[in-house]
């Protein structure tokens, strides 16, 4: 800790708005890590490009003056070049010349609007200025350091370190258990047959420490890029959604909208019409109802159910698809860590237990983003069975409903006459047993 200095500085700014003292304080670093950006995936260009690619352009101009720098590691993504089905562990080339791409965002005259036709086929700016940065990267003339690139999938909460489950932000699935914790989330667009690249904070993190030691070590000559995936323990999306239906009601939330359950649904049409009837007009009527009554409410519904459409907007691309990362540099380095080594950095996929894993990833979720305490675990529980009643109760009014509507009237006509004749066929075989009965036992 005592190494530990934090400096204020503006990555929109040149030198990344870090003043001439602290330029001098950095001549003592000898490894820089960026991961610094903006992980909106529908960020507008310009400002992504700002964020994404010219602040590494920045970062790199400030290394080239550092006397004691040994290493450079760019943190890019995995799903940098998420229009291919296999990555390789290399620099692709844009299809637009990047002097070009940066010459256009800075004319004022282009609307955003006819810039997004250059990130095709990339599915988001995200995707796109992260391909930028990595070639950029590459292209980095005056480095006289070695350089990696390393490319994660997608972080989820930690496996052991600083404890299991342990995550501090609502990116990607994250935001999926959260928001199914709380029973306000209950359909998102997703083919569950798929493989989920999911990665434990934790061995994402020691994989990126192993990578700046390895970089040090070999001084690479050409830039190393490093696929950080759970290739060798994949999970799939249906496995995430069982667990997540389960765990939720293990361990419930105190303050349920709703009794918690997720569908995942592939076809589009299929998906809006279950996102209407089971989250938004739901979420609407609620909305209005605790307004009418007064009820005071952390946050607005209807907002939420918008937010909720936006993320399955965002997250569709890469939940329909699945991808094959060639990660060889990162089993050649796990080969390379000595036991002692391996002991501290976990780097390897096969020790993560799935469903232990989804156990700590829901609780983790609930205790340190939803702030969540274990003590009112029976109080929650309480409330889950009050919203597990109503749940089913709703359900069978609404099957009720929808049996009432579907049947004609002459087919309810039909249907009420058979129900009187088999009524009366019943009463007349009691009676009838009835009276046999009757009669074998005064005989007896």
């Amino acid at each position: 800790m005592d190494k530990l200095c934090i400096i204020p500085g503006n990555m929109l700014q040149p030198k990344l708005g870090i003043s001439n003292k602290y330029l001098v304080d950095l001549q003592e670093v000898s490894i820089v890590f960026h991961s610094a950006a903006t992980v909106k995936f529908n960020e507008d260009l310009r400002r992504a490009i700002e964020m994404n690619v010219l602040s590494v352009m920045r970062l790199l101009a400030i290394c080239d003056n550092l006397p004691n720098i040994q290493a450079f590691v760019y943190v890019s993504t995995a799903y940098s070049n998420a229009e291919l089905p296999e990555i390789e562990e290399k620099v692709y080339s844009l299809s637009t010349p990047i002097e070009q791409l940066l010459a256009l965002v800075k004319d004022n005259t282009i609307d955003s609007k006819d810039l997004m036709k250059y990130i095709t086929p990339k599915p988001n700016t995200y995707t796109f200025t992260k391909a930028m940065a990595e070639y950029a990267v590459q292209q980095h003339r005056t480095r006289r350091y070695p350089v990696a690139i390393f490319r994660p999938t997608i972080v989820i909460s930690s496996h052991r370190n600083p404890f299991p489950g342990w995550i501090e932000n609502l990116n990607g699935p994250v935001g999926v258990v959260a928001a199914v914790s709380t029973g306000l989330l209950h359909v998102v667009r997703c083919d569950g047959s798929k493989q989920a690249d999911l990665l434990p904070v934790d061995i994402a993190v020691d994989t990126l420490i192993a990578v700046a030691w390895e970089t040090v070590i070999c001084k690479w000559t050409t830039i190393k890029v490093y696929n950080c995936s759970m290739s060798e323990n994949l999970t799939t999306w249906a496995e995430l959604q069982q667990a997540i239906n389960y765990y939720t009601r293990e361990y419930p939330h105190t303050n349920l909208f709703w009794y918690p359950f997720l569908y995942l649904v592939r076809n589009r049409f299929a998906y809006k019409i279950l996102e209407l009837l089971l989250q938004t007009i739901p979420l609407y009527i609620l909305e209005y109802a605790m307004r009418v009554l007064g009820v005071k409410k952390e946050q607005n519904l209807i907002l939420a159910d918008r937010k909720f459409h936006h993320m399955n907007t965002a997250l569709k691309f890469f939940v329909l698809r699945e991808w094959r990362f060639k990660n060889e540099n990162v089993r050649n380095l796990r080969k390379r860590l000595h036991t002692s080594d391996t002991k501290l950095f976990n780097i390897e996929p096969r020790a993560v237990n799935w469903d232990d894993h989804y156990r700590h990833f829901v609780c983790g979720v609930r205790k340190y983003l939803l702030k969540q305490n274990d003590d009112d675990l029976p109080q929650a529980k309480l409330r889950l069975r009050r919203a597990y009643i109503l749940h089913n109760f709703v359900n069978i009014i609404f099957l009720v409903l929808f049996l009432h509507v579907l049947l004609e009237k002459k087919q309810r006509e039909n249907i009420k006459n058979n129900i009187i004749i088999l009524l009366t066929v019943c009463k007349a075989l009691i009676d009838r047993f009835a009276k046999l009965s009757h009669t074998i036992f005064r005989r007896l």
